[in-house]
């Protein structure tokens, strides 16, 4: 039985470069979106916030990359998981993660709403360098959960769909100055830093604060680069934009950090 029919409740099981899965559940609906680690790792660290991966009913896919699918086909085939995401999106990432059967496959377009269980999730685009990339914001009696990573930047539409939402995974890539005197060719130094990349600690700290509002409890700072970020910075950085910009930050809501590793704990939107 699930104990939480009132809302959603969310775990970041892993956020980073180097693999990222999200677990959302409602009173009758358990959702990934992506699995962008190994099967086993997905597995395990579920059984970290007490829940078993047999039960999850779906997965959705934000974007193609690998640190995204890697572990869609497996945990699909094996659990004959239902996984949505756009057509383009379909196409980019059926030769990686192989064969779904046709009646798992769903088709969910950029900027529609989608009613999966007893969830509403609005997807809408970002800017980055895929096919056809998208995020979601996952509604539930009046509560709202909001994912942005993997863009370059926050336009206004992105904005206007994220707007006040009660809990935020937020992108908190790089640290600029790490990433200009790091080791990376330049060509990928500019891919990450150009409008289709990563948003810099600086750069989501300032949409953190154009877009938090009253209902705001909880940010959690995602995605952080292995090589070009470290956590207590990203943590320090946001949060004293948050506080020049006099936002609330420590009093109405908090900045929470998430790991590549262990899962955050489950938390209520």
């Amino acid at each position: 039985m699930m104990e939480n029919n009132q809302g959603l409740k969310v775990s970041i099981l892993a956020s980073g470069s180097s693999g990222n899965v999200t677990y959302i559940e409602s009173a009758n609906q358990r959702l990934l979106v992506d699995s962008g680690l190994s099967g086993k790792k997905v597995t395990e660290l579920m059984k970290q916030i007490d829940r078993d991966i047999a039960d999850v009913d779906g997965i959705l896919v934000t974007h193609e990359h690998r640190d995204h699918i890697h572990g869609v086909g497996v945990l699909a085939r094996k659990y004959k998981l239902d996984v949505y995401a756009n057509e383009k999106t379909w196409a980019a990432m059926s030769p990686i993660i192989g064969e779904v059967k046709t009646e798992q496959k769903h088709i969910f377009e950029m900027g529609k709403v989608m009613t999966i269980g007893d969830i509403d999730v609005e997807s809408f685009g970002v800017s980055h360098d895929a096919v056809e990339p998208q995020f979601y914001c996952f509604h539930k009696n009046n509560k709202r959960f909001a994912m942005l990573t993997d863009t370059g930047y926050v336009s206004d539409r992105m904005r206007g769909v994220i707007q006040n939402a009660d809990a935020y995974l937020f992108e908190s890539n790089h640290d600029l100055e790490m990433l200009r005197m790091g080791q990376y060719p330049w060509s990928l130094k500019q891919r990450i830093l150009g409008d289709k990349g990563h948003l810099s600690n600086e750069d989501g700290a300032i949409a953190m604060a154009d877009v938090l509002g009253d209902a705001t409890k909880r940010i959690y700072l995602g995605h952080l680069s292995k090589d070009n970020n470290i956590k207590e910075l990203a943590h320090m950085t946001a949060t004293d934009i948050l506080k020049e910009k006099g936002t609330g930050v420590n009093e109405t809501f908090s900045v929470y950090d998430t790991d590549p590793e262990v899962a955050s704990p489950l938390f209520n939107v």
